[in-house]
């Protein structure tokens, strides 16, 4: 009677690497799929966060807490004042409001090192909806990339 030795046979290892290729073949999608989601969830709070300080600051203009020229939107003339502070019109003091803590940057930017407020496309006031073009001030930010979301929405529609 022959006695079999304790180690595995090549047909049991290919069996077994094989199954473990496919494993790994289902679960790298999955890691991409799930990595692209958070940065999916990373953009819709960023937007969510600049649009409402641009929404901010028109109203501290309109309560008149905040210096503008009559003839301007009320919107401000760039992101960086909203994390910057702009000086507050009602105390002589020269205290300033501080609309946010820090600038949201575009989590599909490629560029890391790039300063926050230059990761966005910036839309003004008296551009139309359809094309929107930089001015002389910020009505609305959108996301620069031109790869398209998880929802078949490109990001630049955001």
């Amino acid at each position: 009677m022959a006695r079999r030795s304790g180690g595995f046979s090549l047909i049991e290892l290919m069996v077994t690497l094989t199954i473990l290729a496919l494993l790994a073949s289902v679960a790298v999608p999955f890691a991409q799929l799930v990595a692209q989601r958070q940065k999916e969830t990373e953009l819709r709070s960023a937007l969510r966060q600049i649009r409402g300080a641009l929404d901010s600051y028109r109203r501290y203009v309109k309560e008149g807490l905040i210096e503008s020229p009559a003839d301007a939107s009320g919107y401000p003339p760039n992101l960086d004042v909203l994390w910057q502070g702009v000086p507050d019109k009602t105390k002589p003091d020269g205290s300033r409001i501080y609309i946010l803590r820090r600038l949201p940057r575009d989590p599909f930017f490629p560029d890391s090192a790039a300063p926050p407020a230059s990761t966005w496309g910036l839309r003004s006031y008296a551009s139309p909806p359809d094309a929107p073009a930089e001015g002389r001030d910020v009505f609305d930010v959108y996301s620069l990339s031109s790869t398209t979301g998880l929802d078949g929405v490109p990001y630049r529609q955001w």
